[in-house]
């Protein structure tokens, strides 16, 4: 009992010291190393409108900041309408907020991981009309063609590996998504 116990003292100990060293090693970051915070920040987002028997808007604005050379991540806002004639029914809106993380793997490659919740209404198994938050992470990568100084258009391929078929405003758990950034 005794070997076990010093063991553990031990163990213990040196975890206290490891953990209470300074890192001296890490190089000292001095403020006119970056650009300024409104030089990193970027806008941009998805617009979109169909008009028919099917009737839908989207708008999905987002902003996001670069932390490093090849690392971003921002915020962004989804309002979507959506309205089928022939179901004599009214429209339905989609609403909700995201956080994404981009890292740059090539100068226009990208991996992209986004947490997301939109309030969407579904039909439940009961066929009753319900409005819930759902939930949606997404991984996947895209591209990036730039113009201009700062802007440009990206597409990206998304899976949603919360997907739910029942309560999803998507029909599928794979999502394509093109915009613009500014």
């Amino acid at each position: 009992m005794s070997l076990l116990k010093s063991k553990l003292t031990l163990i213990v100990l040196f975890l206290i010291l490891a953990l209470s060293f300074d890192s001296f090693a890490q190089r000292e970051i001095y403020l006119d190393e970056s650009p300024p915070l409104k030089d990193r920040m970027y806008y941009g987002g998805n617009f979109s409108l169909q008009f028919g028997s099917v009737t839908f808007i989207d708008v999905s604005p987002l902003a996001g900041v670069m932390i490093t050379e090849r690392y971003s991540a921002g915020v962004g806002a989804t309002y979507q309408y959506i309205n089928f004639r022939w179901l004599n029914t009214p429209g339905s809106s989609v609403f909700g907020g995201r956080i994404f993380n981009r890292f740059n793997v090539l100068p226009n490659f990208f991996l992209h991981g986004e947490f997301e919740t939109l309030n969407a209404q579904y039909v439940d198994y009961q066929d009753r009309l319900q409005r819930d938050w759902v939930p949606g992470l997404f991984v996947g990568g895209g591209y990036f063609s730039p113009f201009g100084q700062r802007g440009g258009i990206n597409i990206s391929i998304l899976y949603n590996l919360m997907y739910d078929n029942l309560r999803s405003p998507y029909n599928e758990p794979y999502v394509i998504r093109a915009g613009f950034l500014f």
